[in-house]
C-alpha cells in the first residue's frame, strides 16, 4: 500500500496558518506578513499590456524573460555594486520557490543546514523536504544573527547556513561587520551561505548589506522577491542568483518543478524594477511610523521588545498565555515558538496594517498582558 514519503511526514502545516484559522472573521490581523499598499500602477499596467498584446500567452525562458533578468541584474549592480550577469539569475514563483530550489540544488540527505532560531518557518520545512537536517542556531539577545554562533555550529556535515536580513520574524538588520563575517565563514569553511534578502528595501536604521558583496568565492546564493519590495505578494515573482555553476543546478530543479515563473508577473516585476520607486520610499516611511507607534505602545504596556531596524515585524517578550488572550479578544498575533524553539516567550507582531488598527490592537494587547501576567 502506498502511504506517504518520510520527507513530507517530517513537516506539518505552518503554525502561522493555525493561528489565522483560530481567529474570527472580524479579528485585527497582526499575523500577516503582507504590505497593505497596492502594487504600483505601472507594474499592473505592464501585466495588463502583456496579456492584451498576447506576450503573456506562452512559456518564457526557464530562467525568465531576458529583459526581466537584465532589470534584476541592473538592480543588484546599483544596490550591491556587484557585477551580476543576467544569465546567472532565475526568476521564480516567489521567494519561496527560490529558497526551495536553492536548498534542493545544494543539500543531500543527511546534510546539515544551519538556520536562525527563531527564523522564517520555511527554512526548517524546506530543509526537511530535501532530506537534510535543520540545525537551529540561537540569535543574540537583540535578535540579530551571530556569526560566531554560526561558525561554532559548522561540522563536516554542514552544507549551508541561512542568513536573513532584514529578518522575519524579528525585524533585525545585520550590521556590515556581521555580513562581512558571513562571507568570510562561507569562504573559509567552504559552505554555502544562502542569503534571504526579500525585505531589502525596508530598513529604518543602518543599511542593508549582502554577503555576496564581500565573498571571495562563489559560496553565496541570494534570494530576493518583488513581493515585499514592491507590495506584490500575490503576483508570486521572486528570483535567485549566484555563480553560473550554482544557477545551472538550481535551474535543473526549477525547470521540472515550475518550468517558468508566471509570464504576466514577470512583465509586472520588470516594470516595478525599472519604474518610479516612490512607492518604496512611501512604504518604508509608513512602516517606520508604525514601528515607532508600536514600540511606544509596548513601553506603555510594559512589554520588552528589541527595536526592529527593518522589515515590518516586532518580536516582544510576552508572558505565557498572552497570545491566547489576544486571540480571545480578536487580535491575531503569532506565538514565537512557531518560528523555532528559541522563539518561546516571544510573539511575532506584523505592523503591516493601518495605524488606527494598530492603536486598537495595542489597547487589546494591554488588556491581554494584564490578564496573562
Amino acid at each position: 500500500m502506498t502511504t506517504f514519503s518520510e520527507r513530507v511526514e517530517r513537516i506539518s502545516i505552518s503554525g502561522i496558518r493555525e493561528v489565522f484559522e483560530a481567529a474570527g472573521d472580524d479579528a485585527i490581523n497582526l499575523g500577516l506578513g503582507q504590505p497593505d499598499f497596492p502594487t504600483p500602477e505601472h507594474a499592473r499596467r505592464a501585466a495588463v499590456d502583456a496579456i492584451e498584446s498576447g506576450k503573456a500567452d506562452a512559456y518564457t525562458e526557464n530562467k525568465g524573460t531576458p529583459s526581466l533578468r537584465e532589470a534584476i541584474a541592473e538592480k543588484h549592480r546599483a544596490d550591491q555594486g556587484i557585477d551580476l550577469d543576467p544569465s546567472n539569475v532565475v526568476a521564480t514563483a516567489g521567494g519561496s520557490e527560490a529558497l526551495h530550489i536553492a536548498l534542493e540544488a545544494h543539500v543531500d540527505a543527511g546534510d546539515e543546514v544551519l538556520i536562525p532560531d527563531p527564523g522564517f518557518v520555511s527554512y526548517d520545512a524546506l530543509t526537511k523536504l530535501t532530506g537534510g537536517e535543520p540545525v537551529p542556531v540561537p540569535l543574540r539577545d537583540d535578535l540579530t544573527i551571530d556569526p560566531a554562533a554560526i561558525e561554532a555550529a559548522i561540522t563536516d556535515d554542514t552544507a549551508a547556513f541561512v542568513v536573513n536580513s532584514p529578518g522575519n520574524p524579528t525585524g533585525a538588520v545585520s550590521s556590515e561587520a556581521d555580513v562581512r563575517e558571513f562571507a568570510r565563514i562561507a569562504d573559509e569553511h567552504d559552505v554555502l551561505c544562502l542569503s534571504d534578502e526579500v525585505y531589502e528595501y525596508t530598513v529604518f536604521d543602518g543599511e542593508h548589506h549582502s554577503p555576496i558583496e564581500y565573498a571571495e568565492t562563489d559560496n553565496v546564493v541570494v534570494v530576493n522577491s518583488a513581493s515585499k519590495l514592491f507590495s506584490m505578494t500575490g503576483w508570486r515573482l521572486g528570483w535567485v542568483y549566484g555563480s553560473a555553476d550554482r544557477v545551472e543546478r538550481m535551474l535543473r530543479v526549477h525547470q521540472y518543478a515550475q518550468a517558468c515563473a508566471s509570464a504576466p508577473a514577470q512583465y509586472a516585476a520588470e516594470a516595478a524594477l525599472r519604474g518610479d520607486r516612490g512607492v518604496v520610499d512611501e512604504m518604508t516611511a509608513s512602516f517606520r511610523r508604525r514601528r515607532d507607534l508600536l514600540l511606544d505602545g509596548f513601553d506603555e504596556i510594559g512589554l520588552d521588545c528589541p527595536t526592529p531596524q527593518g522589515a515590518f515585524y516586532a518580536m516582544p517578550r510576552v508572558p505565557e498565555g498572552f497570545v491566547d488572550e489576544c486571540l480571545d479578544r480578536g487580535v491575531v498575533v503569532v506565538p514565537g515558538e512557531a518560528f523555532g524553539e528559541h522563539g518561546a516567550g516571544h510573539a511575532r507582531i506584523s505592523y503591516a496594517t493601518d495605524e488606527a488598527q494598530l492603536r486598537e490592537a495595542l489597547d487589546v494587547m494591554g488588556e491581554a498582558y494584564e490578564a496573562a501576567r
